[in-house]
Order: structure tokens, then sequence, then C-alpha cells
């Protein structure tokens, strides 16, 4: 860009008609168009039938569907479950499909797996004695599923090709469109300590010998196949997670008798595994709003848990329609609560489950927070299909399902409950519950795509801590707390659109920036109003589908009517930052005086008129053409020229109503960052008063490294200052002020 000259000419209003003949451009070298405002079509699929232009799933949409009827046991003194399923698979899409494709995701727990051999190691200078020994010395868990049988649905073997995480049921004949495959799987596998061994579901063993389990991925689990990706058959190595087809479940599961469950899907026998005093309660909290009844009490809890085991069992029957998942906690040691929410005319179950540990934290605020989580997520987006939503408590864990999910967060030994711990635990169930919305329902391929379902989730937990304590101490949502990764080490960055098992700051990549970058849209660029409406309409297109970025990207533009491919393109698919400076600042004064050296410049407008007439000169307080006589307030009357066409253009009455600017000034703003964004600048006058200004992030799409605004004022500016609230992620602050402030460092 040319630099600024310091006499500009501003033009009076009146002007000649005159066409201008344009001149001859001389040839040059054509060039690739590589502006940040440049459309996405090289990097988005291209709309069809299945999924249009729009956003919207397309009139040949199709999603395939699997039914299962499980039979399950859990074996508490060896902590195996045993299973019999049989699941009924069928092929919506128009094709006919050679063979289907379960996931066998406990195998990553299995002595073959290979997840472990992936990993760089290095020798550590120290390591525990149980490191140590779990490392280099102790037989690896026995995980996996251990397959007695697959046989469809005339009892005949099914040929199948497990291959990993991956099995393949080779079908005998293909299947058509519209035609069901019924088929039976009878399964075990051992249940790892998840306290030690890691992983998303397990037990916990609590020190008096009692376990609370949390069991999910527990059976082997039809993956998806659509228009996108044919067979999702990726491979689980533990980081990205779960792609899953809809179905309804019915699931008997056989416990210890002592026990108290909770899973996915509505208890059927309530009065059979409830005591009679505990299903009255229960009926009562089908009635109560207000606040959680005690269930199952502490007392009754303290009183199982004296013994560690029962030969006595106890079936408990769930059913679970439109879900795509199941997950299910147990153990003796469970207290049980819950509340009625009315949600859309209908009333939800907010319900908690956790063991004495988690007291007095737990009754006093879990149940109460998935009640609030289910509003604040249903007023963003639809309201709550499903008939309840569950929050086990469970050490170390943060995972969900539908309906169902654990969360960490007790006392300590000594029953003290720091800040730090209770608002840990209201974050992580608002954030689990959450993920009922995304991707329990808007089905996103969370194996793909990591930050589909826990980037939109944690923007939406942000706006539901703030909404239950506008002083919430959250730790991602707002722009200024993605800086620390945005500045950080581009080798330990990815782009949002990095596919999970690659992205090496998991957190940051997949939560924190994508939820930045939403508040960003909605607080600076979008606007509230367009924001919720494109957003909520994009959960309502999807709401039990499958969808992809694309039709993220392209809801949220389609129905807010706001061009974001600039925004998607760089913040998404890119690791550049923010960082917008004040260049410079120039004071200008009106004179009817021509400045020595002044060269008129034709200025013409749309190639058809050339401004004339008489000019008002404005003179750089900064150059040799300024007279201190200058340097005071601008006065119309005292420009002869202005004074002049005012008069004879306008009446007194007219004239009255004009704004009369007193200061000029001309900034000038620079870009070292490769994002661009809106320019948010606050103005500070000298009797302490205070402007701001919002530049729409196109200022940018003619020269992307620097442009200047000339600021007319009343007042004389004492400072000015780019992103005063810190909302657009600006990664160095210390270009953003005139006059340059001295920034505090992190220690001062």
């Amino acid at each position: 860009m040319k630099n600024f000259k310091s006499v500009i000419a501003i033009v009076s209003l009146g002007f000649s008609m005159f066409a201008q003949e344009q001149p001859q451009k001389p040839k040059q070298e054509g060039h690739t168009d590589q502006s940040k405002f440049r459309q996405m079509y090289d990097l988005m699929a291209t709309p069809n039938m299945y999924r249009t232009a729009s956003g919207a799933p397309g009139p040949e949409y199709y999603q395939q569907r699997a039914d299962y009827k499980m039979d399950l046991e859990l074996d508490d003194k060896k902590a195996r479950l045993y299973g019999t399923e049989t699941i009924t698979y069928t092929n919506n899409a128009k094709e006919s499909l050679d063979y289907l494709w379960v996931q066998l995701d406990q195998n990553l727990f299995a002595k073959t797996s290979k997840t472990p051999l992936v990993r760089s190691e290095k020798i550590e200078p120290a390591i525990s004695a149980r490191g140590f020994s779990r490392t280099y010395m102790e037989e690896k868990f026995d995980g996996g599923f251990k397959i007695e049988y697959i046989k469809d649905a005339l009892g005949q073997p099914v040929s199948y090709t497990v291959n990993e995480t991956m099995m393949r049921i080779n079908l005998k004949k293909p299947l058509a469109k519209g035609e069901k495959f019924v088929f039976t799987i009878k399964w075990w596998y051992n249940i790892g300590n998840y306290m030690v061994d890691g992983g998303r579901s397990g037990f916990e063993q609590f020190k008096d010998g009692n376990r609370l389990y949390v069991l999910a991925q527990f059976f082997p689990r039809m993956a998806v196949y659509n228009d996108v990706e044919g067979w999702q058959n990726m491979q689980f190595w533990g980081q990205g997670e779960f792609a899953l087809p809809f179905g309804n479940y019915e699931v008997n599961i056989t416990v210890p008798a002592d026990h108290v469950m909770e899973a996915t899907g509505v208890l059927q026998n309530k009065a059979e595994v409830y005591t009679p005093a505990q299903y009255q309660r229960y009926l009562q909290a089908e009635k109560t709003f207000d606040k959680p009844v005690i269930i199952a009490t502490q007392d009754e809890a303290v009183a199982r848990e004296k013994a560690t085991w029962s030969d006595q069992k106890k079936t408990w029957r769930f059913k679970a329609e439109n879900v795509r998942d199941f997950g299910i906690s147990t153990s003796r040691k469970f207290i049980l609560d819950a509340m009625a929410v009315q949600l859309g005319g209908k009333t939800v179950m907010a319900t908690s489950i956790y063991p004495k540990e988690g007291n007095p934290l737990w009754e006093q605020y879990s149940t109460k927070i998935v009640a609030h989580t289910l509003k604040s997520y249903s007023s963003h987006t639809f309201d709550y299909p499903y008939p309840k939503a569950v929050s086990v408590n469970a050490q170390d864990q943060g995972m969900e399902y539908p309906m169902i999910c654990w969360n960490f967060g007790r006392p300590d030994e000594n029953g003290v409950t720091s800040d730090h711990t209770k608002y840990g635990m209201m974050g992580v169930i608002i954030h689990e519950v959450g993920h009922n919305f995304f991707p329990m329902i808007v089905n996103s391929d969370e194996r793909q795509w990591t930050w589909m379902d826990e980037g939109l989730n944690t923007f939406l937990e942000y706006l539901a801590e703030i909404e239950w304590q506008a002083d919430f101490p959250v730790d991602r949502g707002p722009a200024k707390l993605i800086v620390p990764y945005m500045s950080g080490d581009q080798a330990w960055i990815e782009p949002i659109m990095s596919n999970s098992e690659v992205i090496k700051q998991f957190g940051n990549n997949a939560y924190g920036k994508p939820a930045a970058g939403l508040n960003i849209l909605r607080e600076v660029i979008m606007g509230r109003e367009l924001f919720d409406y494109a957003f909520r309409t994009y959960a309502n297109r999807w709401k039990f589908k499958h969808p992809t970025p694309e039709d993220f990207f392209r809801t949220m533009e389609d129905a807010s009517g706001v061009d974001l491919d600039w925004f998607w393109r760089g913040w998404f698919y890119t690791t550049d930052y923010n960082d917008i400076g004040i260049k410079e600042v120039k004071q200008f004064y009106a004179s009817n005086e021509e400045p020595a050296g002044y060269k008129a410049q034709e200025v013409t407008r749309r190639n058809r008129f050339r401004a004339s007439g008489p000019k008002v000169y404005m003179v750089d307080s900064a150059s040799a053409d300024f007279k201190p006589e200058m340097n005071k307030s601008f006065d119309a009357k005292e420009i002869k020229t202005l004074d002049e066409f005012l008069t004879a253009n306008f009446s007194a009455e007219e004239r009255a109503k004009l704004t009369n600017p007193k200061y000029f000034y001309q900034v000038t703003f620079d870009k070292p960052g490769g994002l661009v964004m809106p320019i948010l600048v606050e103005v500070t006058y000298e009797d302490g008063t205070m402007d701001n200004y919002k530049f729409p992030a196109q200022i940018w799409s003619k020269n992307e490294k620097e442009v200047s605004r000339i600021f007319a004022t009343q007042k004389t500016i004492k400072k000015i200052k780019v992103d005063p609230k810190e909302e657009t992620a600006d990664i160095d602050v210390t270009n953003n002020s005139w006059p340059k402030e001295e920034v505090k460092s992190k220690f001062e």
C-alpha cells in the first residue's frame, strides 16, 4: 500500500459530470487469488443431493440403522462382563453392501493391541517403583473382546474377520436397499481398573474392597456407513472417539442384588429393583421440580457396602429409543437422587448417582447442575428430547453417553471441598451432560473431527456456566483464554481441521480454540441475534443425523446471511494468529491555504464523475505547513470555502443539524498476524469519556497489511486502544495502544 501523504484534500460536494477515459493497463503475468477472503471452493466438498449448498440434508440424504437387544451379566468377583447381543442392521443406502463393519473398541486393551506400539518412548531419569514394575515387569492386562460365536437369524454361523478394533461381517449375499440383516454375537471381556490401566470405562476400586463400575464401549457396536466416508472403519487408537448409527435398544443387565444402577434409557422394572420406599421416593421425584429427592439414601448405601459382594442377583431392564450408544454404571455404594425438569411441555428427569465419598458436594449440586444444563442447552438448540439425563460420580472421569455420563470431583479425605474442586465438578457435569446434544443427538463423526462435538459443546458449556453464575471461573470459551495456545510454538499446533489422532495439544485444539472462535463469531462478528438463529438452525437441521464440517459452515452462513468463508479458512484451516496494532496516529487541521507543494489529484467515482470545486485543505500537524494558530478546534465559519459551500447548499435549519467535528485524526492500523479480524477500537477523550468503534474484517480485503481510518471528533483524543476487552484473541497487546502503554509482565 502506498504511504499516506501528509496533505489530503476533502472535496466539496459539487461534482461536474465527466466521463473519464480509462488508461491502458500494462500487461502482466496472471496470479492465483490468495486473498484471505476468497471463497472456500478449494476446501469444501461439492454440494450434492445428499448434502446441499445451504448446509441442509438433501432430498437423497439417508442414514443406516442398528437396533440392539442385549442380555448382560456382571461377574463382580472376577470383574468380568458377559453379553449376548442381537443386532438388526437396516441398509437405507441405494447401493448394496457386500459386508458390514463392527467396532470392537475393547480390543484397545487386548494384549495384542498395537496402540502401545505407536507411542514414542524415552527413558525417564527417574520412575516410581510402581511405574517401573508395571512398565517393565508385570504381565499386561488381558483385555479385549473374547468372541464365542456369531450366528445369523437362523442360528447358522456367520463368517467374520477381526482386524484389531474393527470386525468385518462377511455376508453370504449383498444386503440390498431396504433389507435387514439380523445376527447375534456372544462375547465376554475382563473389565479393567481404569485408575490403573486408563480408559473411558472400567471400574474404580475402593479401599473397602467395593467397586464402582462405569461400563461403556462394552459391546460390539455397528460402524457408520454414509455418503461421505462409506464405512467409517478407522481404527480406534484411543484418542479419536466414536461414530455410531442410531437405533433402539432393549438391554437386560444382571448384577449383584445389592447394586444400584443407572443406564441409558427408561428403566422398565422400577418396582422390582427398587425397595418399596425407594419406589415411592422416585414417584415423588417425578413431581418435584424445585429440588432433588433422595431415592437411594446414604444410610442405605452405607449398609449395602458393608458386604464386598453378593451371590444374589437382580436384573435391571432398560429400553432406549433413537440413541446411538448405551452406557451403564452400577455399584453397591451408590446414592441416587432425582428431580423433574419441565422442557418443551414434557417432563425430563435430572438424576445423579454417587458414592458417599462424593458428599456433601454431590448431593448439594450435581442434579441441580444437570437440570440447569438441560435448560441452558435447550434454549440455544432444541428442547432436550430424551426422558432423562444422569450424572455419575466416578473419580478421574469425564465421559459421555446417551442420557448418562461419568464425572470427577469429590471432597478430600477430610471432607473439605476447595473452590477448584467444586467448580471443576460443576464444569465437567455441564460439559458431559451437554454432550447429549453434541454428538449424541447432532451426531457428528468424532473419530474424524473431534472439534465438531467437543468444540461446540465447550462453547455451550461456557454459556451455561456464566448463566449459572456470572463470575463462574471458566477455563475455556472467552477469546483471551486461547491466546497462550495460539501464540505458542507452531511446531506444536495443528489446524482445527485435523484428524483427531494427529493433534498434539488435544484440549486446546479441539475444545478451546473452536469454542473461542464461536464466541468471537457471536460477540464480535455476527452478533448474538444472527449467530443464535443460525446455530439453532444447524442444531435442528442435523439433530438425529450425521453432519459434516461443511454442513456446519454452510448452515451458519445460509441462516445468517453473513459470508464467513474468510473466518472458517483462517480460524479452522490454518494455525495463523491474530495480531492487530496501531502503527501511526496523525492529527490534522483544516486550512484555507493551499500547502506548499500541494498537487491536485483527480478523484473519480464509478469512473463517471470527476471532483471539482473549492477545497478544504487538511494540514498534518507534523508537517512544515503547520502553523501554531492552527492548533485549535475546527470552526467551519473560519474556513471560507466550506462556509460559502454550506451557506449556499443548506438552510439555516439544516445547517444547525450538521455534525461539527472539531478535531481530525488519521489512525493507521497494521496486522502482523496472519488472521483477518474486525478492528475493535476504544477512543478515550481528555474529559474521560469514551467512544467505541467496530470496523468489519472486510476492511482488510484490499490490503491485508495495513489500513487507515479517520476519526473526526468533538473532543481531543487522549488514548486509542485496539481490542480493549480482549475479544479477538489478539496475541500481542503491546502494540494495541496509542500512546504506547507499558504492558505488565506475567510476573508483575
